[in-house]
C-alpha cells in the first residue's frame, strides 16, 4: 500500500464529527458570507497568533496583495517602488509584488536553511527600496533579529508570507538561524513518542512570539493542505496595525466602508463562512498536530543516514514541508515511488526560470537553482502511523547511490 504524501481525507476524519456539525451549522443558520463564523474565526485566530486583528479573505495570495495595496493607499508604497525577497519561493509571493507593480528585488537563500540569507539582505538595499518581504518557508521561520534591524534602520516595512508556517515560533532569545541543532531541536531522541513540551519551541528560557505576528503584517493561507487548512481556498491577514486593517477590510469587500458607499476601487476578497467554521473546528488541534508533525521530522533527521543526501536545520519549524537535498533527487524519487512512498518536490522550477518573469531567465541565482533541483519533500503529516514513517526511513537508508 502507497504511503501518501498528504491524504487529506484521513486528516480531515481526525476532526470529522466536529467538522460536519460545524458546517450544519452554517447551513442551518442561512448566513454565508460575513457572519458569525467568520467573526468568531478571525477573533480566534488572531488571538492565537498574538495580534490585535485579523482580515479574513479569499486566499492567501490575496491576502499577500492586499498588504501591498493597502500601504499603497496609505502612502507608504508607490508604485516601482522594491520589495526585497527571497529568491527560493512558491511564485505567489512573487505574484503579490508585480501585481501592485512594485518591483521584486531576489536575494539567495541560506543552504543550510533553505531560507532568505540575512547577511546578503542590506547589500540588496537601494535608494527605492521600501519593504522587506520574508517568507517563512516550509513552515520554518525566517525571522531574524537581524532582518528586524535592517528593517529598522532603514525604515523598511517587515511583510512576513505565512502561508506555510501556521503556529511557527520565533524564540526571541536566538540571535541567530544558525544554532548548532542539538540547541534546535531535542536531538538524541529516537522515540516518535517523546513528550510534546520537549520538541516545540518549548524549555528554552526564552520569550516566543509565533510567526504572523513578527512584521508590520502577515498573510495566511488556508489551501487544503496547509497545516491550519480548509476545505476550500481561504486566507487572512494579521496585523497590529488598526488602520491597515481597517484599509484592507474595505479594500478586500469591493472597497466600501458600508453598504453602497465605495471609497477606495477594491475588489471582491471574502472568507467565507462555511470555510471559516471548519478553520475554527482545526484551529483549536493545530498545536497537537503541529507537535506530531515535529515528532515524525525530528525522527526523520535522527535516523535517516543515507550518504549523500543534506537534510537541512530545521529549528522553530512546523513542519509544513519536511525537504531533504539530494544530488540524484529524480532517482531517489522514482526509487521511492516503487517502494510504495509518495513524495513531492518544493519546487521545480525556481520563480526567476518561470515563463511569466522572463526578465530574470537569465540570472544566475546557483543557491536558489541547488535547492530548486535537489529538493525532495517527505510525507509529515499529523495522521501518519509510527510504522509508516519507520518504512520511510528504512526505504530511504536501503537506496543505493551511483
Amino acid at each position: 500500500m502507497m504511503i501518501e504524501y498528504l491524504p487529506l481525507k484521513r486528516i480531515t476524519a481526525m476532526h470529522a464529527d466536529e467538522i460536519h456539525d460545524a458546517i450544519s451549522s452554517v447551513v442551518d443558520g442561512g448566513w454565508y458570507l460575513r457572519g458569525e463564523a467568520t467573526e468568531r474565526f478571525e477573533h480566534h485566530y488572531a488571538e492565537y497568533i498574538g495580534t490585535k486583528h485579523c482580515i479574513g479573505v479569499a486566499n492567501g495570495l490575496d491576502a499577500l496583495t492586499l498588504i501591498l495595496r493597502a500601504y499603497i493607499e496609505m502612502g507608504r508604497i508607490k508604485e516601482g517602488d522594491e520589495v526585497i525577497v527571497p529568491a527560493n519561493t512558491y511564485i505567489a509571493t512573487i505574484l503579490s509584488i508585480t501585481e501592485n507593480r512594485l518591483v521584486p528585488v531576489l536575494v539567495e537563500p541560506s543552504i543550510d536553511i533553505l531560507q532568505i540569507d540575512d547577511t546578503l539582505i542590506e547589500q540588496a538595499i537601494t535608494p527605492r527600496t521600501r519593504a522587506v518581504m520574508i517568507v517563512h518557508l516550509y513552515g520554518r521561520c525566517a525571522f531574524t533579529n537581524r532582518i528586524a534591524d535592517i528593517c529598522k534602520r532603514h525604515n523598511l516595512l517587515l511583510i512576513e508570507d505565512n502561508a506555510q508556517a501556521h503556529g511557527t515560533q520565533f524564540c526571541a532569545g536566538r540571535n541567530s538561524l544558525a544554532a548548532k541543532p542539538d540547541t534546535q531541536f531535542c536531538a538524541g531522541r529516537n522515540s516518535l513518542a517523546a513528550k510534546p513540551d520537549t520538541q516545540f519551541c518549548a524549555g528554552r528560557n526564552s520569550i516566543a512570539a509565533k510567526t504572523g505576528s513578527l512584521g508590520n503584517a502577515a498573510a495566511h493561507s488556508f489551501y487544503p493542505g496547509k497545516n491550519l487548512g480548509a476545505l476550500g481556498d481561504g486566507g487572512a491577514v494579521t496585523t497590529d496595525d488598526p488602520e491597515l486593517a481597517n484599509l484592507i477590510r474595505s479594500i478586500a469587500n469591493y472597497g466600501s466602508s458600508r453598504k453602497y458607499v465605495f471609497d477606495h476601487i477594491g475588489r471582491n476578497s471574502r472568507l467565507d463562512e462555511l470555510q471559516a467554521a471548519v478553520l475554527d473546528v482545526k484551529l483549536k488541534y493545530l498545536d497537537q498536530d503541529n507537535r506530531r508533525r515535529c515528532n515524525i521530522a525530528h525522527y526523520y533527521l535522527q535516523n535517516i543516514t543515507l550518504q549523500g543526501v543534506k537534510l537541512p536545520i530545521t529549528s522553530d519549524s512546523v513542519f509544513h514541508v519536511m525537504p531533504m537535498l539530494c544530488q540524484q533527487r529524480d532517482k531517489l524519487q522514482h526509487y521511492l515511488t516503487d517502494n510504495g512512498i509518495q513524495t513531492i518536490i518544493h519546487y521545480p522550477i525556481p520563480p526567476h526560470k518561470q515563463a511569466c518573469y522572463p526578465q530574470w531567465n537569465k540570472l544566475a541565482l546557483p543557491v536558489t537553482e541547488r535547492i530548486h533541483s535537489e529538493e525532495l519533500s517527505l510525507p509529515c503529516h499529523q495522521a501518519m502511523t509510527d510504522e509508516e514513517v519507520q518504512q520511510v526511513v528504512e526505504v530511504i537508508n536501503a537506496f543505493r547511490t551511483q
